[in-house]
Formats: C-alpha cells, sequence, structure tokens
C-alpha cells in the first residue's frame, strides 16, 4: 500500500485535519417470483437464484450477484509487499454481492441523508466511512429482517475473489493496463468525478465497477504481514488494529491502484470523496 496516489494526497490532508479535530484519538428475481412491498423481500430459496433484488421504497432497488464458493489465489508477487506472498483461498459457502456499488439514492432511501461529494441519484455515495457504512448495514438489516437474510460489508478476500471472477491476472478482465478504461472509472478517464455505476463492462460475475469509481470498504481490519498468516478457509482479517481495509482504486488513482489484489487502508472513522461502500448478504 503507498501512499503517493492522487486520493492519498487527500487522504493525508484529511487525516491532519480531522486528527486534529478528534485528537487522533429481495424479492428473489426469477419468473415465479413474487414482488416485495416498501422494506420487503421474499425469504428463500436464497443461493439458488443468480440474482436477488430488495425493494427500498420509492421505486429503488438493490440488486445483488450470487458468488458461488470456490478457490483462487489471492495476492500478487509483482505488487506491493503486503500484497505477498500469493497464497490459496477458499471461500466456502455463497454469498451475494451488490451487483454496483451502492448509490446516492439507496443510501437516502435508508439513511435519510446524502453524504456525498459528488451529486447523482445513480452515482456511488462517497464521501462514508467505514463506520458510517455500519450504520447503513444496520438499518438494511433492520428493514428486511423478515427475509432470513444478514446483509454487512465483504470480507477482503470475499472482495478478491468476487473481483477476479476467476482469472489469475492482475484485473478481472485480463493484464492489460491498457483495457482498464473498458471496465472502470480512474485517474486517466473520470474527468475528477464519480460516474453513475453500471456505465462500464462488467466483470464475468455480473459485478460492475469492481475496478475504479470509488475505494469499497471491506469488512476486516487491515495487517500488512497478514498473508503471512492468514488462514487458507475464509479468512476474516487480523484482530483489532487501527485501520480498516479498501479495495478497488477510485476515479482519481492510477490503473495499478485499481487491481484486483491491491490493497489500501484507512481509519475505520475516515471519509473522503473517494471512498464508498458495496453491501454482501447471505
Amino acid at each position: 500500500m503507498r501512499l503517493n496516489s492522487p486520493s492519498s494526497a487527500v487522504v493525508l490532508l484529511g487525516i491532519a485535519v480531522l486528527a486534529a479535530i478528534r485528537g487522533f484519538g429481495g424479492a428473489v428475481k426469477g419468473q415465479d417470483s413474487p414482488r416485495a412491498d416498501h422494506g420487503k423481500a421474499v425469504a428463500r430459496p436464497l443461493e439458488t437464484e443468480k440474482e436477488i433484488s430488495f425493494d427500498l421504497g420509492r421505486g429503488v432497488k438493490l440488486d445483488l450477484v450470487l458468488i458461488r464458493p470456490g478457490s483462487f489465489m489471492m495476492g500478487d508477487e509483482k505488487g506491493d509487499d503486503d500484497e505477498k506472498p500469493v497464497h490459496k483461498v477458499t471461500i466456502s459457502k455463497p454469498f451475494y454481492l451488490g451487483k454496483f456499488e451502492v448509490t446516492q439514492e439507496q443510501w437516502q432511501c435508508v439513511m435519510g441523508s446524502n453524504p456525498s461529494h459528488f451529486r447523482g441519484a445513480k452515482n456511488p455515495v462517497d464521501r462514508v466511512s467505514w463506520e458510517a457504512c455500519q450504520a447503513f448495514i444496520k438499518k438494511l438489516n433492520a428493514k428486511f429482517a423478515h427475509a432470513q437474510v444478514t446483509f454487512g460489508l465483504p470480507t477482503e478476500a470475499e472482495w478478491e475473489y468476487a473481483c477476479r471472477a476467476g482469472p489469475t491476472s492482475r484485473y478481472g478482465f485480463g493484464d492489460r493496463e491498457s483495457k482498464l478504461a473498458e471496465y472502470g472509472w480512474f485517474e486517466n478517464n473520470a474527468g475528477g468525478t464519480t460516474h453513475p455505476v453500471g456505465q462500464k463492462k462488467p466483470n464475468a460475475w455480473g459485478l460492475y465497477d469492481m475496478h475504479g469509481n470509488v475505494w469499497e470498504w471491506c469488512d476486516d481490519w487491515y495487517d500488512g504481514d497478514y498473508y503471512k498468516k492468514s488462514p487458507a478457509i475464509d479468512p476474516t482479517g487480523p484482530t483489532a488494529v487501527t485501520s480498516r481495509v479498501l479495495r478497488g482504486g477510485s476515479w482519481s488513482d492510477p490503473a495499478p491502484y485499481c487491481r484486483s489484489s491491491y490493497r489500501y487502508c484507512l481509519p475505520p472513522w475516515f471519509c473522503v470523496c473517494c471512498y464508498g461502500v458495496r453491501v454482501m448478504c447471505r
């Protein structure tokens, strides 16, 4: 994890300011699936449908894609030190992951407010901390308590597994950095702003914007040496330290920061306009 990207400059400035202030201290999709009412989704059969959808109200849906169990090689021997060693990881249980990054209209429906710097109903919500994402997830779980699902953030391993969608290449689409503009918004094509979700090509598993647009918070705490001791099955990160993991890169970052294996971290209370969220459920 290097701290020399455009978004890192924003981060370092923001941390300095906030440190002074704080003392540094679904309806299931399918032919026969009934529609959901406000705040309602049909309970089970999850883990059989390729996509599920939850009605957040006011015509706003939250779509998730089934990620089946499997194994993959996590990390990159050509990457930063915290991406090594490359090691085999098994995701043993199916889960659903957001088809898109959480949008501003989705956040507004659940939280009643929109903290984003870059405004647009279909743009990803930005300027959200890990702690704010936990509040969003808590409300989602309360809203759909009857649906027999639990929302959360993906673990770092689940995120990378879903981003890769099979290949062992540096990006979900291969190793050619020149193709990144077809799949994501980053420093070279974003024009200094976020963009509506789903405008670029999806990966092989039907997930959009896994590279770029906004960084996505993961559930894990961050440890630069974690890969040297990580469990081989369903790793959930180290015990509490100081920072949480983000993945995927953003509109302000160069292509290498958008790689499938690239790791970033920040304190869980920190937020600027590069950071958003993608939820999972099981």
